[in-house]
């Protein structure tokens, strides 16, 4: 096996972690849960990113990669009024829903009719108040947030991919620089403990749908889009099958969605990893692997971001989702004709509001498909 392969794969399980499991942390304050939860949570996501990617990748010979949904994480710490119990409730239906559009031609192609506009700008509202939570510790802890907010600005300028991961690791050093960690907790292997769900209306409609539909919308529809670009073909239905089931195996165990990668996809499947677009698909072991090693240390990632302050947490999160705004608002507003319909999505969606029971991410989708539908049928009357 080349040293390109194993390198490429490394990289893209230390990108995809290292830059998205401060949402996971946020997530999982979101709704309640226990440091035990919450390590089972990380650990029961590795876990499954490990299985779905080594058995398609090898099924397929293709450089299929997983991960976790990011948006998906985003929707969940954004939310409300929701407890550990009916967040997993909202996660067992989620997967039902992905292996629904695998098993149901009629509910995939549904989806794909969703309009881009809608899709983009709903998810562009949820990563919002992510984004915004940065500048309301920018005053408190200045000290800490501002060096990392130009860091990202600066490393950026050269690598994209890396600059998160510079704010990563920077901001771990900073705050033990300047004595904002508490004690470490005992390090120890992870568990996975089984979270009873308690199903209830306001979760399936406020969090279920919205976390199917950013996942499908913003994780797997570009996966598909990567691999297509990089030259390979692979049907969607076994796809969806194999990271539905993961999903479902593992949402009690606090697992929230089990989705195709993108960013990280397009680092296994590109030339750097091997000349040979044949042997690329050595990378899913590899990245596999990856991924088995951190489901087995969750729990003492766990312990270790416990001991680092709010403001380092959110910071982290906040920044590692401004790319993902910045590409939600700009493909949200692609169309000039779409324009209205993706500002009344955003506007709704990040307001925050609430009603009965029910989040805003739900009502920004509900908004932005009535306005679209208005627009078309006004537009399509007057030719």
């Amino acid at each position: 096996m080349r040293a390109s392969v194993v390198i490429s794969a490394l990289v893209a399980v230390l990108v995809g972690f290292g830059s998205s499991v401060a949402i996971i942390l946020a997530a999982a304050t979101a709704v309640g849960a226990n440091p035990a939860q919450t390590s089972s949570w990380i650990a029961a996501l590795c876990l499954a990113t490990a299985a779905t990617t080594v058995i398609l990748s090898i099924r397929y010979r293709i450089p299929v990669v997983a991960a976790w949904s990011t948006p998906g994480a985003a929707l969940i710490a954004s939310s409300s009024g929701e407890t550990m119990e009916t967040a997993v409730g909202a996660f067992f239906i989620a997967a039902i829903l992905t292996l629904l559009t695998a098993a149901v031609k009629p509910l995939n192609a549904l989806i794909e009719r969703i309009p881009p506009c809608v899709a983009s700008a709903m998810l562009a509202g949820i990563l919002f108040r992510f984004v915004l939570a940065i500048f309301d510790h920018i005053t408190t802890v200045p000290s800490l947030v501002v060096p990392l907010l130009v860091l990202y600005v600066i490393v950026r300028l050269f690598s994209p991919i890396w600059a998160v991961l510079a704010v990563l690791f920077a901001g771990i050093g900073l705050a033990f620089a300047l004595g904002m960690t508490s004690p470490l907790g005992p390090l120890h292997i992870s568990q996975f403990v089984w979270i009873r769900p308690h199903f209830t209306m306001q979760a399936m409609i406020g969090m279920a749908l919205p976390l199917y539909i950013v996942t499908m919308a913003s994780q797997n529809l570009p996966g598909f889009a990567v691999l297509k670009a990089a030259g390979y073909s692979i049907p969607s239905r076994p796809v969806l099958t194999v990271t539905g089931l993961a999903s479902l195996l593992t949402a009690g165990a606090g697992a929230h969605a089990t989705n195709l990668a993108a960013i990280t996809a397009s680092i296994c499947a590109g030339p750097d990893a091997h000349p040979d677009r044949t042997k690329r698909w050595l990378c899913g072991p590899v990245y596999a692997a990856g991924y088995v090693v951190l489901a087995l240390f969750g729990a003492s990632l766990v312990v270790l971001f416990a001991s680092f302050p709010a403001a380092l947490i959110t910071t982290i999160a906040g920044i590692a989702l401004i790319g993902p705004l910045a590409a939600s608002l700009s493909a949200s507003m692609t169309l000039d004709k779409d324009r209205f319909t993706a500002v009344g999505t955003f506007a709704v969606t990040a307001s925050g509001m609430s009603a009965f029971g029910i989040g805003s991410a739900f009502w920004g989708l509900v908004a932005g498909l009535v306005i679209f539908g208005l627009d078309h049928m006004v537009k399509h009357d007057r030719s």
